[in-house]
């Protein structure tokens, strides 16, 4: 298809950075893939259809526990996060729950470019590892947490991260990290820990009913 193609060209074109107005102008409309911005770069996000389970069963239980306790939050089906103090990088969670009232008074990027520029209106963000872990623990971990998202949690169902992340030997893991003081603290969950987020308290998931999903 001449679309498919035109973006593989686009995106062949390394030294050509872009801000992010161009990767706005240039997202293809209709086309059925997931892009995010890279110091400049356009980076093609390709999910394995496990990864999309992981993700999905993730946004289900939470709009459950949303509607539930009838919470003034919601979870966009796709979205991206500018980072901080750039106009050269954004990215798009696997799963991202919004705080409705920030979305419509303090988001002016949000109606037309589905873009959010304030960490204070994401909850939470969600990213299920693939094969570039490294972007999860390091890159984005680090926006995150000086942008101000509450909280942050790394589905690591392969066990693929570094082992300074998830421990020795490396396995399954989930690490949640919230925000205290503008930092944050992280809780690790494996096998039939009881996963523990400040945020959703009563979600009463296990690590290995979310890893089991990816299986």
């Amino acid at each position: 298809m001449f679309v498919r193609d035109k973006i593989e060209d686009d995106l062949r074109q390394e030294e050509k950075l872009v801000t992010l107005e161009e990767f706005w102008n240039w997202y293809p409309d209709g086309y059925e893939g997931r892009f995010e911005l890279h110091n400049g770069v356009i980076v093609k996000v390709q999910p394995t259809g496990t990864h999309e389970r992981v993700a999905g069963f993730l946004a289900s239980k939470l709009s459950v526990y949303i509607d539930r306790f009838n919470l003034p939050l919601f979870i966009p089906r796709q979205g991206l996060i500018k980072a901080m103090n750039t106009d050269k990088s954004a990215y798009i969670p696997d799963v991202m729950v919004l705080d409705n009232d920030s979305v419509k008074n303090n988001e002016p990027m949000w109606k037309k470019r589905s873009t959010i520029t304030k960490g204070s209106t994401v909850k939470l963000a969600i990213e299920v590892v693939s094969t570039n872990w490294q972007d999860d623990y390091l890159m984005k971990l680090g926006e995150y947490e000086k942008l101000g998202v509450e909280e942050y949690w790394i589905i690591d169902y392969l066990g693929l991260g570094g082992r300074r992340y998830i421990g020795t030997p490396k396995q399954a893991t989930i690490s949640i990290y919230h925000l205290v003081e503008e930092e944050y603290t992280l809780d690790l969950f494996q096998g039939q820990d009881v996963i523990k987020s400040p945020l959703f308290p009563e979600l009463n998931l296990t690590a290995e009913q979310i890893f089991q999903v990816g299986q």
